[in-house]
């Protein structure tokens, strides 16, 4: 059922939910805030922020000894440095027991390398022959000739050669003998001069084109020319007249 009037209207029933009947969840929704770097208010600008990290966690495979071990003042960065100092220790073991003395050694044949000296001749044995074999005597070499062409190291004077008696064209020549004129062929003009024109006469050669058999000059008729040019005067030969008839006589 509907309620009472109010004035003019009269609640009803609503149609659909109103938001004014159902109450608020109160401050449970905060508006973000300005500070900070996290959660900071989208709608503002948000001021530089620097972080502070913790220490980092100690390496589990760690190569370093850490500061247990003391370096020493004497370790640079180019090595150790030491003061020149001279080292004091005792005598060292010498292995070898028997030593050679000073009479072991002798001092004479150093004289000449520090005084003065007379030069002096040694007198040693005579060294053996490296080669057993006989060297070669003067007469083994041959001195280069000097008379003739090609000498070694001297000019060459000037050769003249002399050969046997020839066969052709001697003075002992039997020129009988020899061919004449007419054993020797024709030489041809035109080996040693300016040659001629020529002509060759060869066969007749065929006309190209059709092959047809064409009209000769006997199959036209040339003076039938009456058609295309004036007729010339010809006497005709005709009937023979009679004696009697009377020739044509006309008034003048």
């Amino acid at each position: 059922m509907d309620g009472a009037w109010v004035g003019t209207w009269r609640p009803h029933r609503p149609r659909g939910p109103i938001m004014a009947q159902f109450t608020s969840p109160g401050p449970k929704y905060a508006i973000p805030g300005t500070t900070g770097y996290l959660a900071h208010n989208p709608t503002k600008t948000k001021a530089p922020a620097y972080t502070c990290q913790g220490p980092k966690p100690p390496v589990a495979d760690s190569c370093s000894p850490g500061p247990r071990y003391y370096v020493q003042p004497s370790i640079t960065r180019n090595g150790k440095y030491v003061a020149p100092a001279q080292p004091m220790c005792g005598l060292p073991k010498i292995k070898s027991e028997i030593t050679p003395g000073p009479s072991d050694y002798s001092t004479d044949k150093a004289n000449k390398h520090l005084y003065k000296c007379a030069p002096a001749q040694s007198m040693a044995f005579r060294h053996k022959a490296l080669k057993t074999g006989q060297p070669p005597g003067p007469g083994t070499y041959t001195l280069p000739r000097l008379v003739g062409p090609n000498t070694a190291y001297t000019h060459a004077s000037p050769c003249y050669s002399m050969k046997g008696k020839r066969k052709h064209n001697g003075f002992a020549e039997d020129l009988s003998k020899t061919p004449g004129p007419a054993a020797f062929p024709k030489v041809e003009l035109d080996v040693y001069k300016k040659r001629a024109p020529m002509y060759t006469m060869g066969t007749k050669s065929r006309l190209g084109g059709d092959k047809t058999v064409k009209p000769g000059p006997a199959d036209y008729c040339p003076g039938k020319v009456t058609l295309i040019k004036p007729q010339a005067p010809a006497p005709t030969f005709g009937l023979r007249h009679s004696l009697y008839t009377t020739p044509l006589i006309s008034p003048l």
